[in-house]
């Protein structure tokens, strides 16, 4: 497959670096749409003597775009365009809300919808373990490739929700709705091989991993107000976080 050639313009007067301004013009031609996701991506030297740049300044360019997750180099194949990633920030909010807020279109399939007694999930609540919890397994999809499959449990107070709400919004916002509001969470993240059911589920290969998240959310008066266990595809999700010097 031949590789695209992005139109790309150089302004060798701005005070911009020129790796920056290609790196920048080549991001948005990802993220617009005109290089997708498995494109053959233009060679180094080829791009260089299109664009008259040196090959150290194209191959910074490129190598930022590696950096974030946007191409794939693999030797004897050349650099490709990689699956579009969702980037979330480490910080309590809902996929359904990231997807929509990085402007994909975000869907849900519901596979149980039930209230259960559940002992695990009961104490991570902090309610005894005969309390009825609603329990959630849904598949979270964006413009129709699955890229999480979720487990929620949730308190009486919130088991009233619907699986059309649940098909419409996010968990978070439902939660909204009843006056319920997530403010602090403790979250374990981890990477495992998927078991067969979760593949099927999330459409995926034998041989590729998933990244896991087991999350407490609590309100401000200290309340846990959801459990959750999810899995999600590694190859199309990353977790953004900040770290600070003790």
């Amino acid at each position: 497959m031949t590789a695209v050639r992005v139109p790309v313009g150089i302004d060798r007067s701005s005070p911009v670096p020129l790796y920056h301004q290609l790196a920048e013009q080549l991001t948005a031609s990802i993220a617009d749409g005109r290089l997708q996701p498995g494109d053959p991506f233009e060679n180094e030297m080829a791009l260089a003597e299109r664009l008259q740049l040196s090959r150290p300044t194209v191959r910074r360019a490129i190598q930022e775009l590696v950096d974030q997750g946007l191409l794939v180099r693999r030797r004897g194949l050349g650099t490709t365009v990689a699956n579009r990633k969702v980037h979330r920030k480490f910080e309590l909010s809902s996929l359904f809300d990231d997807l929509e807020r990085d402007g994909r279109k975000p869907t849900t399939q519901v596979l149980v919808h039930e209230v259960v007694e559940d002992d695990h999930a009961a104490l991570a609540l902090d309610l005894p373990v005969d309390t009825p919890l609603l329990h959630l397994e849904r598949v979270r999809c964006a413009e129709d490739t699955p890229l999480a499959l979720m487990h929620n449990w949730l308190p009486p107070a919130t088991s009233d929700m619907t699986l059309e709400e649940l098909k419409a919004k996010g968990l978070y916002a439902a939660l909204r709705d009843r006056g319920v509001r997530p403010v602090v969470a403790q979250q374990t993240i981890g990477a495992r091989m998927p078991t067969p059911k979760e593949r099927r589920a999330l459409g995926m290969k034998a041989g590729q991993p998933v990244l896991t998240m087991t999350r407490m959310a609590f309100d401000a008066a200290g309340n846990a107000v959801e459990y959750g266990s999810h899995c999600y595809r590694a190859a199309d999700y990353s977790i953004n976080l900040m770290v600070d010097e003790r």
